[in-house]
């Protein structure tokens, strides 16, 4: 006589998986191993695994900069369709879809505080926003963020991540470098620092103007860093480019930037960076 009977109900496995909840895991662009999502949430967007740097938004971005609390300057400063831009659809139509999505209003995202210890104004390029691009409004937002910094004796940290001019604003966006880069004279001419950091990727029109200008010129690993694509580059000068062109560890051994910094310790990089310019 058995002691025991084996019930032998079936599994199944529809079931199963709805026990476990979806969004969890993902697969790591770089090294495809699996890691557990809040892992990269709270190491910065930075896979725990192989150090890949993914995407960090602006206000992510200022909150790990930052002191504790920041101020944020312009919040009330809006894109308009000033040209009537229309292709696919039209250009007031993509603004109204990403005023009303709860993301994020505008390209950057300014803000001024403290970094260990050091009074400071930050510009976040914020990529969601129609790739990061440089339209009259970020124009507007970072020279006012510089002119504040004149105004309160503060140094300037701009985080770049743009994807170059928005051409729905012709020339109305490429007027921003010069803008841009006659408030960062001005802010030379007072004595006050100014750290550009580049992150993946930068490129066009803020390559060119003030992601370049700064007094000293940090990058995040791996970033793409550049003003024409690689792809265009071989084909106009029908050679093939060298490994690792355009990323930020080749830019800065051939001397084009001046670091590249993990994204854990930037903000004690540029603590020491600023004591070195305050005192």
């Amino acid at each position: 006589m058995a002691w025991f009977k084996r019930s032998r109900k079936s599994i199944n496995v529809g079931e199963a998986k709805k026990a476990i909840p979806e969004g969890l895991w993902q697969k790591c662009d770089q090294c495809k191993e699996p890691v557990w999502r809040k892992e990269i949430e709270d190491n910065l967007q930075v896979c725990p695994k192989c150090g890949y740097h993914y995407k960090l938004n602006a206000r992510d971005r200022l909150d790990s900069l930052f002191d504790g609390s920041w101020k944020e300057l312009d919040a009330g400063v809006y894109s308009t369709d000033p040209l009537q831009f229309v292709a696919a659809k039209s250009y007031r139509e993509t603004l109204d879809r990403l005023g009303s999505d709860g993301g994020a209003p505008e390209a950057v995202i300014c803000g001024e505080g403290r970094i260990g210890g050091y009074a400071a104004v930050v510009a976040a390029m914020e990529y969601r926003f129609i790739g990061g691009s440089m339209g009259s409004v970020v124009g507007e937002k970072i020279t006012r963020a510089v002119e504040r910094a004149i105004d309160t004796g503060s140094a300037v940290v701009i985080v770049s991540c743009s994807g170059g001019a928005r051409m729905q604003e012709g020339a109305l966006s490429l007027m921003q470098m010069a803008k841009i880069s006659a408030a960062l004279a001005q802010l030379d001419r007072h004595g006050l620092p100014y750290v550009s950091l580049l992150t993946d990727p930068t490129t066009g029109g803020v390559t060119a103007s003030f992601a370049m200008l700064g007094d000293i010129n940090v990058a995040e690993p791996g970033a793409l860093i550049g003003f024409a694509g690689p792809r265009v580059i071989e084909q106009t000068i029908r050679q093939k480019l060298p490994q690792g062109f355009q990323r930020s560890e080749f830019l800065r051994d051939h001397g084009m930037i001046d670091a590249v910094v993990e994204r854990k310790e930037l903000k004690p990089y540029l603590t020491r960076s600023l004591r070195f310019f305050v005192g």
